[in-house]
């Protein structure tokens, strides 16, 4: 067929109604072309022959897929454009929409900011703060060309064990739902009046948003990644289905459906909550995407009968799937399937709708290409300062001096010498952890930013010495010339599956590197971790005090700013911290609660006890 080349035609109006523009450039469409724009490719497969003739909807880049390592975001704005001038080229000219999982900043992209992990804002409480950081973010993601991120995640972790855990702002349902507030920093502020569930994005500086994942997802047993979610739908309601009301509010743009069950019901072929709750009864009108090869798990072995995951899926209700790799077949497949009956075209165009409607509001028809301009704020002293302050806020105080009477925190920046310690004292990977550089996070120097180690040394004083060594010698510790010690310890990176943990030890021998200094020299612990680590009460009585710094990002200023004195503590625990990991799952309103730290503790310089 011949281009349209039409450029008075409605659907390119920028001053039509959005229905109307999509109402509009639906009539247009054949069956391959709106079947186009429900697929999501990976970037490693998007030929400009795919997305053009396919009318491809959507690319992503998974964590890990870059340009090329080290990539920075005018590198990843070149490579976008590329795609989405392939896109113009289709017949109808439908720009797409990138998509990347931006989690805690545009964390893909070497030289972004890397703000703290969801578990470490949730300590926070602070709404205001979030949203910042989802503006922030949003700026970050606009630079590298790219319209669409695959956050926040909205799940209420119910058990620590789950390999998502730290993505999760909280266990307590009220805590999430007040953070979701990032869903208005990452596409703006929809004005007073605007319709419930309409996706709402304000303009070129800001994010097409996902909540995710619906629905569920952080209570699974065991905390099984990908598990079975065994719950009344009421307890379903009201635990994990509330944050996305907020969501939905904000005029979150898209959803996306969970890997898990729900009593044995795999989310991705659920009608019942798809289609029957979130659309209809929500009121959500922008678009339901799928996850990583999710549609392969609906049957057994896995994507065997691809035509049989595809009808159950859309027909649930998922309107864009994210293939990623296989789309020939996807459209091949969608396409039988909707001209033999088992798929509807009211079904088919009520997705393309969804999906036209958000790349309208978002202004992709206008604006399908980068802005240049906004490459200056990544990484800007103005984002690293809010991700420290984030850092500043998130930190909770578990324990300060062996004597109530007299505290060990704030440190002396003047002592003569500090030994610092462990394995996450200078290693900016494991402090970012997961979804940072790529999909699972590692060690070492992945991106740009300040470790625990450089925070430290530019804290103290010119007369005092740093000594660093990661496994302190016999020699270094029999010193009688060390004023005290700061031992950073924690969890490696990982990311969904391979963070599923059911002894929740701490790793890297930090247990023996904790005792071992503590036992000769007054030590601060900082533990970097995405959840509550196993703490023996041997262990807690050697330490003179304990932080828990979650998983904070880029800058480890933040943590000696608080430690050195500069500022208070100010996080209270998101999650409760277990005695013993056979106690979990365990939650705040149990009969049986009794955690070594319940929800809601933290300790202050000022205040003592600080209960929520």
């Amino acid at each position: 067929m011949d281009k349209v080349k039409d450029f008075n035609c409605i659907y390119r109006n920028p001053n039509e109604p959005v229905e109307a523009r999509v109402k509009d450039l639906l009539s247009r469409m054949t069956l391959k072309e709106k079947v186009g724009q429900m697929t999501q490719i990976e970037r490693r497969v998007s030929t400009p022959d795919a997305i053009r003739d396919f009318s491809i909807g959507s690319v992503l880049s998974a964590g890990g897929s870059v340009p090329f390592e080290k990539a920075l975001s005018s590198d990843w704005a070149d490579m976008v454009d590329g795609f989405q001038r392939s896109a113009l080229e289709s017949r109808l000219g439908i720009p797409l929409i990138y998509g990347i999982d931006a989690v805690h900043g545009n964390n893909s992209v070497y030289g972004a900011t890397i703000f703290p992990h969801n578990v470490g804002l949730g300590a926070t409480r602070d709404a205001d703060l979030v949203k910042r950081i989802g503006a922030a973010t949003a700026l970050e993601v606009r630079a590298s060309g790219i319209h669409y991120t695959f956050a926040p995640c909205v799940a209420v972790c119910r058990d620590p064990r789950w390999g998502r855990c730290y993505e999760s702002y909280s266990e307590d349902t009220e805590i999430v739902r007040k953070m979701t507030s990032i869903v208005t920093g990452l596409q703006g502020q929809p004005p007073q009046g605007y319709p419930k569930g309409y996706p709402f994005v304000l303009g070129r500086n800001n994010t097409i948003a996902c909540a995710k994942h619906f629905v569920g997802d952080g209570g699974t047993h065991k905390g099984l990644n990908e598990g079975n979610t065994i719950s009344s739908y009421d307890d379903l309601e009201r635990i994990h289905m509330a944050p996305y009301l907020n969501c939905i509010s904000d005029g979150v743009s898209t959803v996306m459906a969970s890997y898990s069950s729900w009593n044995g019901s795999k989310l991705h072929a659920d009608r019942f909550l798809l289609t029957e709750i979130l659309k209809d009864k929500l009121g959500f009108k922008g678009f339901v995407i799928s996850d990583w090869e999710a549609l392969d798990q609906l049957c057994e072995p896995r994507g065997a009968d691809y035509r049989f995951c595809i009808s159950s899926a859309v027909n649930a209700g998922i309107d864009m799937v994210m293939v990623p790799f296989r789309y020939e077949q996807f459209v091949k497949d969608l396409v039988y399937l909707v001209e033999h009956g088992n798929i509807s075209m009211s079904r088919i165009d009520d997705a393309v709708e969804r999906i036209l409607r958000v790349k309208f509001v978002s202004g992709l028809f206008e604006h399908p290409f980068s802005d240049r301009s906004l490459l200056d704020t990544v990484g800007c002293k103005l984002h690293r300062d809010l991700a420290r302050e984030a850092v500043r806020k998130s930190l909770v105080l578990l324990k300060n001096g062996k004597d109530s009477r007299k505290p060990f925190l704030p440190l002396d920046r003047k002592a003569k010498r500090i030994l610092v310690a462990g394995t996450h004292a200078d290693d900016l990977g494991y402090q970012c952890g997961g979804w940072t550089a790529t999909w699972d996070g590692r060690s070492g120097r992945i991106t740009t930013g300040t470790t625990v180690l450089e925070a430290i040394k530019k804290a103290v004083g010119d007369d005092t010495e740093i000594i660093y060594e990661q496994y302190p010698s016999a020699d270094t510790l029999a010193r009688e010339d060390i004023s005290f010690a700061i031992v950073a310890v924690g969890e490696g990176p990982y990311a969904e599956f391979r963070g599923d943990n059911l002894e929740l030890a701490i790793p890297f021998n930090g247990t023996d590197v904790i005792s071992s200094v503590a036992d000769r020299l007054p030590t601060l612990v900082i533990l970097i971790s995405g959840r509550p680590l196993t703490l023996e009460p041997w262990l807690l009585e050697k330490m003179d005090a304990l932080v828990a710094a979650w998983l904070p990002g880029s800058e480890a200023e933040g943590i000696a700013d608080v430690i050195f004195g500069d500022y208070d503590f100010e996080g209270l625990l998101p999650v409760s911290w277990f005695k013993r990991v056979e106690q979990l799952p365990m939650n705040a309103l149990d009969n049986s609660y009794d955690p070594l730290y319940p929800l809601g503790y933290g300790l202050t310089y000022n205040k003592g006890k600080s209960l929520q």
